[in-house]
């Protein structure tokens, strides 16, 4: 009925860890009629859809007969030759260090209504799998009735019937194994679907925290340096009343400051949104959030990373590539439902029943029938074609968008990957930069007082100053951004083992 079976010993420990298995030589390709299954000389990505598949047993075959094979050649290794990762990446937001950002992953995970949302969605898919189960039993009601006659002639007493129906349809051609291992699909997507969204919003409360915390310590730098700038204005002042410069240094020292104090303003202002931004993340009304970022922090630090997991192993981590995996299984199962419909169907009914004036005697007489039927489609009009075609064309679309979602993870960790080097390499460099404008300002500064520079240069330094603090801020939040961008490309941000259950529930037949 439902092809050939095999079985693998690898499908008994099912479970998210588990798969997808990528073969040695790293090529995607369902093969076209071939279904999930691994040649020696054409190996599949398998995963979640192999898996499932041979859960089914013999009920459903799936085919791709008219899919072009995937065909991507995933490498052995990244441009970053290194194959070992260091970092949990599962909870990557621990390994840096900031309470307040844990504090605001915790809120999310629990009560984050995006996530509200996919979990309502899971729920559905599960109870749709229960739906599609049922459909291998009989389907069995009773009835029962009094009636009394009306009338000139009526007799007085009442008339009593009891009855049972049942039927069942044999699965002749899989078109009910084939719904059962689509909704096992549907599942397992809804589950990955859920991960993704989990891992989504992790990263974005952790790169919104970065940058209130960037925010936060411009805002500090900006009214430290007007501190200092209200210092040079007084000398400026003082040296003018003593005849011994002009109120060119006046004026100048009055926009240098005036211009630090207007940047304060818009900073407060980013902070404020980007506070109220990581509120709704954690599903709160803005306020405490401010509260809690307002006081400066310094940007976290990521840890040393010796180098990546293999792609192959990224693949198997990330769950947008699974689900897209789950989705492809659950569309080419219904390829093969919609084919059923085109083929005999045996449906068994029956029924059995009693009736009687009077209870007493209800049961003394029993009746029933048994009817085992077969129908096949002569005609419609072409409506079960198309919904073949259909259901062949969103299969298409569904091996399109696993393709899309295998390049992406292998885009998302090269690119992300080469930011956070480049931002390492620019901290360092502009931490010296940092240093010497340091240096240059505090020399200025006391030959200013001691008349041996003019303004200008004081200007000058104090501005190669700001900018060189504000610069390094920056970068130490492109570089703690860019870890947080490549953990969450790894697959971070969500641990297989709280989803597994998923695993248990589309394994039971």
């Amino acid at each position: 009925m439902g092809g050939r079976c095999r079985t693998v010993e690898r499908t008994k420990k099912f479970g998210m860890r588990d798969g997808p298995i990528i073969a040695k030589d790293q090529r995607l390709r369902p093969p076209a009629g071939g279904g999930f299954s691994a040649a020696k000389k054409t190996p599949v990505l398998t995963g979640l859809a192999s898996t499932v598949l041979l859960l089914g047993g013999c009920a459903q075959t799936l085919t791709y007969a008219d899919l072009p094979a995937a065909n991507i050649a995933v490498p052995e290794q990244w441009n970053d030759s290194n194959s070992a990762l260091e970092t949990d990446i599962a909870q990557y937001w621990l390994a840096l260090d900031d309470p307040l950002l844990a504090e605001f992953v915790d809120l999310a995970v629990s009560n984050n209504l995006d996530l509200a949302q996919s979990s309502s969605r899971l729920a559905q898919t599960r109870e749709g799998l229960a739906i599609a189960r049922a459909s291998r039993l009989p389907a069995i009601s009773a009835s029962g009735g009094v009636a009394r006659d009306v009338g000139d002639f009526a007799e007085d007493s009442l008339q009593f019937s009891v009855g049972s129906d049942a039927s069942w349809e044999a699965d002749l051609f899989g078109q009910i194994g084939g719904s059962i291992t689509a909704a096992r699909a549907d599942l397992a997507g809804a589950g990955y679907s859920l991960a993704d969204v989990q891992r989504a919003v992790i990263g974005n409360v952790a790169l919104q925290t970065i940058s209130a915390r960037s925010t936060a310590a411009q805002l500090a730098i900006a009214r430290d340096t007007l501190v200092n700038q209200d210092e040079n204005l007084q000398i400026a002042r003082w040296r003018l009343q003593a005849g011994l410069v002009s109120s060119l240094d006046v004026e100048q020292a009055r926009v240098q400051r005036a211009q630090t104090a207007a940047s304060i303003p818009s900073l407060e202002s980013n902070l404020a949104a980007t506070a109220n931004a990581i509120s709704t993340l954690i599903a709160e009304p803005p306020g405490r959030v401010f509260a809690l970022l307002e006081a400066s922090a310094p940007v976290p630090t990521p840890p040393e990373m010796v180098g990546l997991a293999a792609p192959a192993e990224v693949l198997r981590r990330r769950p947008d590539v699974r689900a897209a995996e789950a989705n492809l299984l659950a569309d080419s199962a219904r390829v093969n439902v919609s084919r059923s419909q085109l083929l005999p169907m045996v449906r068994l009914t029956g029924s059995v029943g009693s009736g009687s004036i009077g209870i007493g005697n209800l049961f003394d007489v029993i009746t029933g029938n048994l009817f085992a039927g077969v129908s096949q489609l002569i005609f419609d009009g072409g409506r079960t074609r198309a919904q073949v075609n259909s259901a062949e064309a969103s299969a298409a679309g569904s091996l399109a968008a696993w393709r899309q979602a295998i390049l992406n993870a292998l885009e998302d960790v090269e690119t992300s990957n080469t930011d956070l080097r480049a931002a390492r390499q620019r901290v360092a460099i502009l931490g010296k930069a940092r240093e010497a404008a340091e240096n240059a300002a505090i020399l200025a500064r006391s030959q200013y007082q001691a008349g041996l520079t003019d303004f200008q240069t004081l200007l000058l330094t104090e501005n190669q100053l700001l900018s060189a603090r504000n610069s390094l801020v920056t970068s130490e939040a492109q570089r703690v951004s860019a870890f947080v961008t490549l953990t969450q490309a790894l697959g971070g941000g969500w641990d297989p083992v709280d989803y597994s259950e998923i695993s248990i529930q589309g394994s039971n037949p």
